[in-house]
């Protein structure tokens, strides 16, 4: 039995996902004839159908649905080892991957990681940006090192932690007035006349949604599920929303968005959580930095 070449897994993984050769061809910038070339001897050399054929239709035999999972086993096996030699050839020795939720990444991760990653020069640090409906189960399955969350995870098998609770703010565009000359801005008059932006945070909308209305008949709402492009469209004049101070403290500072004072009901906080399954020294460490960074 002759050797597999790496090229023929990697068409025949293709093929397998697309189920049309001419499409594999263009998406592996190879001749349709090559890639058919490349099934045939996989084939021959397995001693096994891998595709059906039915005229200008393919489908994957049983035979072939096995070897897909294993093609694919192989290839992020190549792939993974190749990365570890590359990290391993740039000083790296030990790889600690953090998932963290979009409205982390805005606030002082940029800052944090360019001081902990210069403290840990051997350590290759790989961040995943993930929605935090998704985080506990990376944390708890091991794809991930750790994770930051706007989610308290509910898994007895994980460690969480509160890293900072923030207040909400309600935020307004900048109005062509100063703060001592302008008109007294209005928080019911702004939601009345404005679309409010919500849905950019997991915990406090549904909560927060019915209390609004209750107080604003006829309230307008538009979902806008990323809160930096909440901001954006806050900034533009597109409407208003109640987001995470932590997330608007520059801009607040800066004068590209305006806060008014919401006396309707008292708000809610939105907490953000550590988790991991241990806390050894490195988590602990990354969490110290997190909370001397935002309460500094």
């Amino acid at each position: 039995m002759a050797s597999i070449e790496l090229a023929w897994l990697k068409t025949f993984a293709d093929a397998a996902e697309t189920l049309n050769f001419r499409k594999t061809s263009e998406r592996l910038l190879m001749s349709q004839p090559s890639v058919t070339v490349h099934i045939r001897l996989l084939e021959e050399n397995l001693g096994a159908a891998l595709f059906q054929r039915n005229k200008n239709r393919v489908s994957l035999t049983e035979e072939g649905k096995l070897f897909k999972g294993e093609a694919e086993k192989l290839l992020r096996q190549l792939e993974q080892s190749v990365e570890s030699v590359h990290s391993f050839a740039q000083g790296y020795r030990r790889k600690w991957v953090l998932a963290i939720s979009p409205l982390m990444a805005e606030t002082v991760l940029p800052y944090l990681l360019k001081s902990f990653t210069k403290q840990h020069p051997d350590l290759e640090l790989v961040i995943r940006v993930e929605e935090s409906e998704k985080i506990e189960a990376l944390v708890e399955t091991g794809e991930v090192s750790a994770g930051i969350s706007a989610i308290q995870p509910v898994s007895r098998g994980l460690h969480s932690e509160v890293v900072y609770k923030d207040e909400l703010v309600f935020v307004v565009p900048r109005d062509a007035y100063d703060d001592e000359s302008g008109p007294v801005i209005s928080g019911g008059g702004m939601l009345q006349s404005h679309y409010l932006f919500t849905h950019h945070h997991p915990a406090f909308w549904s909560e927060l949604l019915i209390k609004l209305r209750l107080k604003i008949p006829g309230l307008r709402t538009m979902k806008v599920t990323q809160a930096h492009i909440a901001k954006r469209f806050i900034q533009e004049g597109l409407g208003v929303s109640f987001l995470p101070r932590s997330m608007v403290r520059r801009e607040l500072m800066e004068g590209r968005l305006l806060e008014v004072p919401f006396e309707m009901f008292s708000l809610p906080t939105a907490a953000t959580y550590f988790i991991s399954k241990d806390m050894g020294d490195l988590e602990k460490e990354f969490l110290e930095r997190i909370q001397t960074v935002y309460f500094s």
